[in-house]
């Protein structure tokens, strides 16, 4: 007997899990001592987007007879990936009626169908006591029960479903009490939802994604615990828009064409990490008093304006990166105005500088960099990283380096 043979099942299992499960499957041609370890598999993956028909044809029939002689008591998760497949919707709702019955603790599918089959969904789903994470994306049919509970969820990512009813989503949000991390991807043609709502107390994350969906006239967010907070998409002409309770918030990224910026940027005052990507400027008056890290984008008209506002709320600064968000593309910027008064984080905490938002030296740039050089006393680096097509950076470092500094400790990089 060879020397991996001789080794406990606990520990052959143990190193069946790091190959692909359809290779530890095939082990079970090695001998009989083989042939069934792989039945005790605590995580299984089934599919990739590469299947032909004959391949899949092959994994439901492989699915159908061997998941019901599954032997692992706990599936720790069980991955479908199926992409482009004439699977029956019936077949899949069996196997994860099965994986379910195993105390299933993690359950991720990827579905994309033609021609669209939807419900492949069980109903004990949404009553699964074991679950703690619970990802679905593609052409998925989202249907919940009224009897829905999931008391062990922590972790829910819903990327492009479909949803049965206006009310779908907040009725499973609303019977997840122990819910901490939400990621909302809606569709943009999406019919059904109008109205996203997520009251939720216990969320300590939270990343939306809200398409420029003309079916979608409001949305309400109240999650008095959250932590993080990241939010994109056109929100144009809602009736009603309510983001509060944030009193926790740390980290915030918001990209986002939003009318009302009052209230968005009101819930994340508390917020050590900011990035913002706005076409609407930030009104006067708001403090962030716990903000270290800055990150604004260059594509607004009104950057040079939203970038002073900015600074002046926020006087602990302490490391400024001007970037472009998202890959997004810049369109051209507003003359920059100094501040009538240098803003207080350039007095007494800024300390890093980073421009990696493709620098070409234009006059409004150069006038913002030396600005902040000529102001910033603790600055102890500033990069800038430049547009491949802009002026020789030589050029570019002469202009900066010949301007006058603050900080005799600050160090000048081209990237």
């Amino acid at each position: 007997m060879d020397r991996i043979s001789g080794l406990s099942d606990e520990l052959l299992v143990k190193i069946l899990l790091f190959v692909p499960t359809k290779v530890a499957v095939s082990t079970s041609i090695l001998s009989k001592r083989w042939e069934c370890l792989w039945m005790w598999l605590p995580k299984l993956k089934y599919g990739h987007m590469y299947c032909s028909e004959s391949e899949w044809e092959k994994l439901q029939c492989f699915l159908d007879r061997n998941l019901p002689l599954h032997r692992a008591p706990v599936i720790e998760s069980f991955r479908l990936e199926l992409f482009n497949t004439r699977l029956k919707p019936e077949n899949i709702k069996m196997w994860l009626v099965l994986a379910l019955s195993h105390s299933l603790r993690e359950l991720e599918i990827v579905y994309v169908s033609y021609p669209n089959r939807l419900n492949i969904l069980p109903s004990n789903l949404f009553t699964c006591k074991s679950l703690v994470i619970l990802k679905l994306g593609g052409r998925i049919l989202l249907d919940v029960t009224r009897l829905v509970s999931l008391p062990s969820l922590k972790t829910l990512r819903l990327l492009k479903v479909k949803y049965f009813k206006d009310e779908t989503l907040q009725r499973l949000l609303s019977n997840c009490p122990i819910l901490e991390d939400l990621m909302v991807d809606l569709h943009e043609r999406d019919t059904t939802t109008t109205k996203f709502t997520a009251l939720v107390p216990s969320l300590q994350r939270l990343t939306l994604r809200i398409p420029d969906n003309p079916h979608i006239d409001g949305f309400m967010i109240e999650t008095p615990a959250l932590k993080y907070f990241k939010l994109s998409g056109n929100i144009r002409n809602y009736h009603y828009c309510s983001i509060e309770n944030m009193p926790n918030l740390i980290e915030a990224h918001l990209d986002v064409e939003f009318p009302d910026i009052k209230s968005l940027i009101g819930s994340a005052t508390s917020v050590k990490r900011l990035t913002l990507c706005s076409k609407t400027l930030l009104a006067e008056g708001f403090v962030f008093n716990q903000l270290e890290h800055l990150e604004v984008c260059t594509c607004p008209m009104i950057f040079s304006n939203q970038l002073v506002r900015l600074l002046k709320a926020s006087p602990k600064l302490k490391r400024l990166d001007i970037s472009v968000v998202n890959h997004h593309k810049p369109i051209g910027m507003d003359e920059w105005n100094q501040p009538s008064t240098v803003p207080e984080c350039l007095l007494s905490s800024l300390q890093t500088l980073s421009w990696s938002g493709e620098y070409i030296g234009e006059p409004q740039e150069r006038d913002i960099v030396v600005y902040i050089l000529k102001h910033a006393l603790h600055l102890k680096t500033a990069t800038i990283k430049s547009y491949e097509s802009a002026v020789p950076k030589f050029e570019m470092l002469k202009e900066l380096s010949l301007s006058s500094r603050a900080s005799a400790a600050c160090r000048l990089m081209f990237d």
